[in-house]
């Protein structure tokens, strides 16, 4: 089987799940504001937090909630992928250049922090960071050379000689297994936990989403919104119950499993194992890797999402533009999760204006022809007469039904000599009860003045509704239509000379 094939069956997977920065910050401030400073019984809560964030995340799996992720549009994506990618790496340079660690997602200020404290930078450090850097874009070109481990074992090898000139190391790590049952929150504090809960899922999900489909949309590969909510799920009731972190698909690890060029299910289990065996027999080689080298690690793997390709088709295309440019300056200025919310609001609000901006096309037979386009488009288009032969260009709903069908009373006012209008619903799949109230009174408008109402090209829900309607200027035959060409062809006969 080929390599490629073999690939798509498998399907490119996300890194394992694993913290992230924004999910602990809302961990810490959710653990001090229920168990205050004390550090055993902020352990608990936390503990107790995660758990009830994977029941919700399980619960929104029940509920199939993971349609609603159809609502970031993919410039949405790729802008807030961007914008993600450029807050990561600008938060890893203090530790590649030897600055005190950057707090925050407001893009501005961290820039404006490291302008005012660029002078405290350690040259070594900077150093050791920028070869390191560059050494993984270098070993980028070579495929067969493992920068990413290359770098950690030159890394290791110099930790002791940078170490004496002020470089900073991993540092001790204290593996103690330990596990205690969760700590339930008191009676008043239930409401206050769940709300956290929610906001870690928000967070979480913000962010595994991004990277989920990313690159999936990426690989070509299929995106189950149900079964990531489910996996996300378990991974944190089973992180709670051993008293870990709230964990996610983070987009700097997915995008260090691309850079590694893990194909299948496969990466995910043997990057477990790798973990697991070095944690268990190497990890007092793991403590002395050199901060700016693990920050020149992130700083490469994010860097793929820099290209400023993914946004051509939408310059050439002349679509999206805005919602893309809107998606990036909002996780810039807002942070990760705010910058997402703000991104799909502002995508949606653009659909709305676009359904909601009433344009109703006359329409005309083109040539000896059964087709009939817009006049407007098509000048050479001739309007039969004594017929009007109207197309909303938006499906109808309670939104702009009054505004469509007003621009369609307009239409009519126009033409002085119109017997029949022919309303065209190829655009509608349904119609609401707005719609149908806005229908019945452009019907009853149009019987004040002797014109006949014909509606063509019917989905078969919307005729099933104007039936259960019953409309007096709709016979049964006037719902059989399925041309705009016989609608406009059957009234002419009973007036034409």
């Amino acid at each position: 089987m080929p390599r490629e094939l073999r690939r798509r069956i498998a399907g490119f997977w996300v890194d394992p799940c694993r913290p992230s920065s924004s999910s602990a910050a809302v961990l810490a401030a959710g653990t001090l504001a229920l168990a205050g400073p004390a550090g055993a019984t902020r352990a608990a809560v936390a503990g107790m937090l995660v758990l009830l964030t994977g029941g919700c995340f399980m619960l929104a799996g029940v509920l199939r909630l993971g349609g609603v992720s159809q609502l970031i549009a993919r410039p949405v994506l790729r802008g807030f992928t961007f914008g993600l990618a450029c807050v990561i790496a600008l938060k890893q340079l203090p530790n590649l250049l030897g600055l005190s660690a950057l707090r925050g997602d407001f893009v501005p200020l961290l820039v404006a922090t490291m302008v005012r404290t660029a002078s405290q930078i350690k040259f070594t450090t900077a150093v050791a960071g920028v070869l390191a850097l560059l050494l993984l874009f270098i070993c980028e070109r070579l495929r067969r050379l493992p920068g990413t481990l290359l770098v950690i074992v030159l890394g290791v090898a110099c930790s002791g000689w940078l170490a004496q000139r002020g470089v900073a190391l991993t540092g001790a790590i204290d593996m103690v297994p330990h596990w205690a049952p969760p700590v339930w929150p008191s009676s008043g504090q239930w409401v206050h936990s769940i709300e956290l809960a929610l906001a870690l899922l928000l967070v979480l999900y913000a962010e595994s989403y991004g990277a989920i489909r990313a690159f999936a949309l990426k690989h070509g590969d299929p995106v189950d919104a149900n079964r990531d909510l489910w996996v996300i799920g378990l991974a944190n009731v089973l992180s709670g119950l051993f008293h870990g972190m709230a964990v996610g698909a983070g987009y700097s690890g997915t995008s260090a499993n691309e850079a590694a060029r893990a194909h299948s299910r496969v990466a995910g289990l043997a990057a477990a194992g790798s973990v697991l065996l070095m944690v268990s027999l190497l990890l007092r080689w793991i403590e002395r890797i050199p901060e700016p080298v693990l920050a020149a690690i992130v700083i490469h793997a994010v860097s793929k999402s820099w290209r400023l390709a993914a946004f051509r088709p939408y310059l050439r295309w002349k679509r999206d533009r805005l919602v893309a440019l809107a998606a990036i300056l909002a996780v810039l200025a807002l942070g990760i999760l705010d910058g997402l919310l703000v991104a799909i609001a502002f995508s949606l609000i653009l659909l709305l204006r676009q359904l909601t901006t009433p344009r109703v096309s006359v329409l005309g037979r083109l040539g000896d022809s059964h087709d009939f386009v817009d006049v407007e488009r098509h000048p050479q288009a001739v309007v039969p007469p004594g017929v009007l032969i109207l197309r909303p260009e938006e499906p109808l709903f309670f939104a702009n039904a009054a505004s469509m069908l007003a621009l369609a009373r307009e239409r009519v006012s126009q033409r002085g000599d119109t017997r029949v209008v022919v309303l065209s619903l190829e655009e509608s799949p349904d119609l609401d009860s707005t719609s149908l109230e806005e229908l019945t009174d452009y019907s009853a408008w149009l019987a004040q003045r002797r014109i006949t109402l014909r509606v063509a090209r019917l989905k078969d829900e919307v005729r099933d509704v104007l039936k259960r309607t019953a409309l007096p200027q709709f016979g049964p035959a006037d719902l059989n239509f399925w041309s705009v060409e016989d609608a406009a062809i059957a009234p002419l006969s009973a007036f034409l000379p």
